[in-house]
């Protein structure tokens, strides 16, 4: 009778307490992975069939500059190295308050790069406002936005492009943001470095896997800033983008999904390659900045919903508050919940089991997900062959992914109670503040056990 109790107990203990991360996390993953394979298939046979376009239409490639002279000359080399036709590409590079050397930097491009048609624009009003200036002055079928301190694979332009003419119904594409390979095993620090590795796993993730499968239901929000296009018809039809938010690329991806009714979709082997993340601060800030924008955005839509034609199903909106914010608290709650369980008397070995259980629940899901993104890359070999040398990344990304949770639930925190600006604290000042105000808090309590000790004493 103490055994069956025992192993009833243990099981309602599990039932109750892993159940939240099995429905949020390894179910939705075990389906998204499905969903991959059958794609990757159907793309192959449909390849296979396809004939490589020759005749391609112009493009506009708009570059925002912000103090980029240490990264624009690479940058537009990229562009110059594509094996897209040069005499129909147009760079458009717009400063939006910068002062340093970006306009040496840019006419020693020009001079380098005479087969490339370039010209220089200026905007002191902000990155939106840049952006607009230049979408109004671009031409061609499509228009493209890359970001300076990034570069271009050799074929994305043409890749993008031809995404776009096989695909008629898709008005607004991005293309896969991953972060460079050969900067990150320049890297001397061996932290550092693994960091960064990490975080390179994390994007392949993200885009190969995450948001492929969106794309498969038409259902991505955010078109990455980083790199992304548009069929120039439709973006003008917009109301461009949004000076209100940090978050523009994905305001704009709202317009076109919400207000324009069109399909956003992903191009996956179109790479664009951007700095690795410089330090866990950086990560920080970053990630409460997207998180804060998410949120930002959304509620600009939802405040609006009655002005616009919404759509009756779960829509893009709903789910982003929903799965991303919402369910945001029972997942904090698991986390604490865990620790208070210690001090409920339960066995400190059921908790860890629990912990240990969940993890390796990610660790196989992570395995499935690095098994279809190996297939995704295999076009490029070179980039497939520095993947899947980083096989032991699918026992760190789990803890990896906890703490950027942590991240961007500090990101909805702060977007909560302040101002949304670009310039948010970092983990570091955050840290350095939480401290003053413990202690703050602690010498108020103490002043005031001095204050009843005078008292008693006189």
């Amino acid at each position: 009778m103490i055994m069956s109790d025992y192993v009833i107990s243990t099981i309602v203990f599990y039932m109750a307490w892993v159940i939240i991360p099995i429905l949020l996390e390894v179910i939705p993953a075990i389906f998204n992975i499905i969903i991959l394979a059958k794609k990757q298939m159907k793309k192959r046979r449909t390849e296979k069939k396809q004939e490589k376009l020759i005749h391609l239409p112009e493009i506009t490639i708009i570059i925002p500059v912000y103090n980029s002279a240490n990264t624009l000359r690479n940058c537009i080399q990229s562009v110059y190295n594509s094996d897209y036709d040069k005499r129909r590409v147009y760079v458009m590079v717009v400063n939006n308050g910068g002062n340093d050397s970006s306009f040496e930097e840019f006419s020693k491009c020009q001079l380098d790069f005479p087969e490339l048609n370039m010209n220089w624009l200026t905007s002191r009003q902000g990155k939106s406002r840049a952006l607009n200036l230049a979408l109004f002055n671009s031409t061609g079928k499509y228009i493209i936005h890359i970001d300076s301190d990034g570069a271009l694979h050799p074929q994305a332009l043409r890749n993008i492009v031809t995404y776009f003419e096989r695909n008629e119904e898709v008005h607004c594409v991005t293309g896969t943001i991953l972060t460079d390979p050969n900067l990150i095993e320049d890297t001397k620090p061996f932290l550092l470095k693994m960091l960064r590795r990490v975080e390179f796993c994390e994007y392949a993730q993200a885009f190969l896997a995450g948001r492929n499968f969106e794309a498969e239901f038409n259902s991505i929000y955010t078109l990455s800033g980083a790199f992304s296009a548009f069929k120039k018809s439709t973006i003008l039809k917009t109301r461009l983008y949004n000076t209100d938010t940090v978050c523009e690329d994905t305001q704009i991806t709202f317009q076109v999904r919400e207000w324009l009714e069109q399909k956003v979709s992903l191009c996956a082997d179109a790479y664009f390659f951007v700095d690795p993340i410089e330090d866990a601060n950086k990560l920080y800030t970053q990630r409460q900045r997207w998180q804060r924008g998410e949120l930002e955005v959304a509620h600009m839509f939802e405040t609006g919903k009655k002005k616009t034609k919404q759509k009756k199903h779960f829509n893009v909106i709903t789910k982003l508050l929903l799965y991303d914010h919402t369910f945001a608290l029972p997942r904090m709650i698991w986390y604490f919940a865990l620790l208070y369980l210690v001090f409920m008397n339960y066995p400190l070995q059921l908790v860890i089991a629990s912990v240990i259980l969940i993890y390796c629940f990610n660790v196989i899901t992570t395995f499935l997900f690095y098994i279809c993104i190996t297939l995704f890359l295999n076009k490029d070999k070179e980039l497939r062959h520095y993947y899947v040398r980083k096989w032991y990344v699918i026992f760190l990304l789990p803890m990896y992914n906890s703490m950027v949770f942590w991240f961007r639930f500090a990101g909805i925190i702060n977007a909560i109670k302040g101002v949304q600006v670009w310039r948010t604290s970092n983990l570091t000042e955050e840290r350095k503040h939480f401290v003053k105000m413990v202690k703050g808090d602690f010498l108020k309590v103490a002043h005031a056990l001095d204050k009843i000790r005078n008292n008693v004493n006189k």
